[in-house]
């Protein structure tokens, strides 16, 4: 979390490969999805799912509040990552990426896997404004981390799968940097459920006075919009470390 400012399926390369910049993932670069990723059967098309990345392209998503070109988020080999190479210093077209659409009940499911060290996250139900300068602003997280290494993995409440700073997961169910976790977030009228790896580790009930009271008591409660949006766009943090997602897709309820 930046509060300055994705089924397992094994991975493909060593994990020394975690420390480049590069995508991690079967080796196509022929501009198509990889197969068996980023698709959809008859069957989930039926159940109402769609997909949120083609695989291909970042069509769908956007820099938070359009702050930069998001040339930083790149697609390739069937993988959404973050590309964290400097230039003269610099990193260009950087910044969270939202969704071009927002959403209000849904259920949320991808894949992530972190570098060593690594921190990102996934936050939802976030407003844009330019009144916000982050989108941690307004919406809350599913921390992505590696709790092997990284220092937040100290903090309770900042760990792999947790609600950021409001609910640790009730069992920990995350695999080591450079292995795909399977993340989901469902959100139905207000009772928000979140799994890993096909564990649900937290629930609870947004906007109720036990949720108000719970931010009250966070870091977040100097931000009077936090948590209290009800249809809003999902992001995907950039916490300037190498991370990967795919097969992100989501079902309307």
């Amino acid at each position: 979390m930046k509060i300055l400012l994705p089924v397992f399926v094994a991975a493909t390369l060593s994990i020394g490969a975690c420390h480049s910049s590069a995508p991690v993932a079967n080796k196509s670069q022929t501009g198509t999805a990889v197969s068996g990723n980023n698709v959809l059967t008859a069957d989930e098309k039926a159940q109402g799912w769609t997909l949120l990345f083609d695989g291909v392209s970042t069509k769908g998503w956007h820099s938070f509040n359009n702050r930069s070109d998001a040339s930083a988020w790149k697609a390739a080999d069937g993988i959404l990552y973050l590309d964290t190479t400097r230039k003269d210093g610099k990193r260009i077209g950087g910044g969270d990426i939202v969704t071009d659409e927002t959403f209000e009940n849904y259920h949320l499911s991808l894949e992530w896997k972190i570098s060593q060290n690594g921190n990102s996250g996934l936050i939802f139900n976030v407003a844009e404004d330019q009144k916000y300068e982050y989108s941690f602003n307004t919406g809350p997280e599913m921390q992505v981390l590696d709790n092997a290494g990284h220092p937040d993995a100290k903090i309770p409440k900042h760990r792999a799968g947790d609600l950021y700073d409001l609910i640790a997961c009730s069992k920990e169910t995350v695999t080591p940097y450079g292995q795909w976790n399977k993340a989901e977030i469902r959100v139905d009228h207000g009772k928000l459920d979140l799994f890993l790896n096909g564990t649900n580790v937290v629930s609870t009930t947004m906007w109720d006075d036990n949720w108000r009271n719970m931010l009250a008591n966070s870091k977040f409660k100097s931000m009077p919009d936090f948590g209290t949006i009800k249809n809003g766009h999902l992001a995907l943090q950039d916490h300037g470390n190498l991370v990967w997602y795919r097969n992100i897709r989501i079902r309307k309820l």
